[in-house]
């Protein structure tokens, strides 16, 4: 059975608990694959294009005569060749959409989760909440349970608004509920932290 380290919303270190089963599932690194290069792949714009000689400002006149000049023979000013002419073969805009089946996030964002737990960078906290928001209240829980400051993902229950303003500033902490978060936000994290209610979410079924 995975484990994870629980501490009191104080911060203070509580006791070790056993972690849902779905963190004991087998971590399959095809679907994470699949999963994370068809969510990095959505968020692109895809907007990138240039102009091809059909756009370019000029050309419908030879600009000399074929033979006779000395000069290279030349069709239109639009060319590739000239200056201010076409770009050859430059990117088009396009749709880079990839559609994922269910099954295939479902087995993805469990491995993700097992592989945090797996790591010991998978934390439980009682509760995860602020009676206001301040960054300094935030700082000192977080000093006082040990865990690394370095690029963590709180995961909550709900829109917890204080908890969200008092990491907004932190540049190595990031927050989100259950219901947003996903394989790719798990596995750039260096340390997930959840709160007791968001476990008991992800044990129903996410």
């Amino acid at each position: 059975m995975a484990t994870a380290k629980l501490f009191a919303a104080t911060g203070d270190f509580k006791n070790d608990i056993q972690l849902p089963a779905l963190f004991d599932e087998e971590v399959n690194k095809v679907c994470m694959y699949l999963h994370i290069k068809a969510i990095l792949n959505n968020a692109r714009q895809g907007t990138a294009q240039t102009k091809n000689k059909s756009s370019v400002s000029g050309g419908g006149q030879k600009p000399w005569k074929q033979k006779g000049t000395g000069r290279a023979r030349s069709g239109q000013n639009t060319s590739a060749v000239w200056v201010r002419g076409a770009k050859a073969h430059g990117p088009k805009s396009h749709d880079y959409f990839e559609k994922v089946n269910k099954k295939v996030k479902k087995i993805a964002f469990h491995s993700a989760l097992a592989t945090k737990a797996q790591e010991g960078k998978f934390f439980v906290f009682e509760a995860l909440s602020f009676n206001a928001p301040k960054t300094k209240d935030l700082l000192s829980v977080f000093a006082k349970s040990g865990i690394e400051q370095r690029n963590v993902l709180f995961i909550t229950s709900g829109a917890d608004t204080n908890l969200y303003l008092s990491s907004n500033n932190i540049p190595w902490c990031r927050c989100a509920r259950v219901e947003d978060v996903n394989t790719y936000d798990i596995i750039r994290a260096n340390n997930v932290v959840v709160s007791q209610a968001a476990l008991n979410e992800l044990e129903g079924g996410r």
